[in-house]
């Protein structure tokens, strides 16, 4: 095993937003998809489990030992932009918020939405995150994945992607994302999408704690209903166990006060779920992905 491409025993609290999370048996951060490859290979041919996680700010991991190899890709950093065809070829790595300040610098429309999502772009294909209803999925071109059993490089053609809200057919296969390439129509007022550019993020800031450690938005929106209202007229604004927090800003963030830990995450997401079904007859199916837990991803 090459130690310039590992760590061992890695505290993962570092890489994740909410700023929880535990030890990782094989950590590595992959500049190019090279040694991404590689490590993908190493962890199959060496029996080793293999967890990918981007920004780590849609992520829950228990502060327990994670056996195997955690590979975060905020390395993976590629970004090619030609402004005349509106063709965006961008790794996993990739930043949203460096992507939509790149798009309207390059006077591209259709990624402002996105400044304000602080994840990378293999995690938004993924979780095919987004805002209200717009997500990466009206951009996508293609997206170039390995096959995690036959080490196989392919690329695949956005209409055979299935994506559904907060889902995409990744969540269910053995593909990892690369890379992708998008579109976004060229030619637009580059002054005018940095100033809506700029607004989104300035709308995102005002109304969601983004100055303290969070997930973003810890539940998805049930049918025609909101998770963060639903929480907010059950009463929950502002509840607390341990240092984990209900955010009095925005129902639907939980925020580590300074010393949380997974334990206090996981319960208060238990609570908000029972109290809400409870008094509202919905179960809430959390956004959040989660690691070292039981709990069903």
């Amino acid at each position: 095993m090459n130690k310039k491409n590992f760590s061992k025993h890695l505290d993962l609290s570092n890489y994740t937003t909410i700023k929880v999370g535990g030890i990782a048996e094989y950590f590595a951060e992959p500049r190019s998809i090279e040694e991404f490859l590689y490590l993908i290979k190493w962890s199959n041919f060496n029996h080793q489990r293999c967890q990918i996680i981007g920004a780590g700010s849609n992520l829950l991991i228990n502060d327990i030992f994670i056996t195997g190899l955690v590979i975060c890709t905020k390395k993976m950093k590629s970004l090619t932009i030609n402004p005349n065809s509106g063709i965006v070829e961008a790794e996993a790595g990739v930043m949203l918020p460096t992507l939509s300040n790149s798009l309207a610098k390059n006077g591209l429309q259709g990624g402002e939405w996105a400044v304000g999502i602080p994840g990378t772009l293999g995690g938004a294909i993924y979780m095919n995150a987004g805002t209200g209803n717009l997500s990466l999925a009206k951009n996508l071109i293609s997206v170039k994945v390995i096959n995690n059993k036959t080490h196989k490089k392919i690329e695949i053609d956005r209409k055979d992607i299935l994506f559904d809200y907060r889902f995409s057919s990744f969540q269910n296969n053995e593909l990892t994302i690369l890379s992708a390439k998008l579109y976004f129509e060229p030619n637009g007022n580059f002054e005018k999408l940095i100033q809506t550019t700029k607004n989104n993020l300035k709308l995102k800031t005002d109304t969601q704690p983004y100055h303290l450690p969070s997930f973003g938005s810890v539940f998805k929106n049930p049918k025609n209903n909101y998770a963060a209202k639903l929480i907010d007229d059950t009463g929950l604004k502002g509840l607390k166990i341990g240092d984990a927090e209900i955010s009095t800003m925005h129902a639907n963030f939980i925020i580590n006060n300074s010393s949380a830990s997974s334990k206090d995450i996981y319960e208060l997401i238990t609570v908000i779920q029972q109290k809400v079904l409870q008094n509202k007859g919905i179960y809430l199916q959390p956004e959040v992905r989660m690691i070292g837990f039981d709990y069903p991803n």
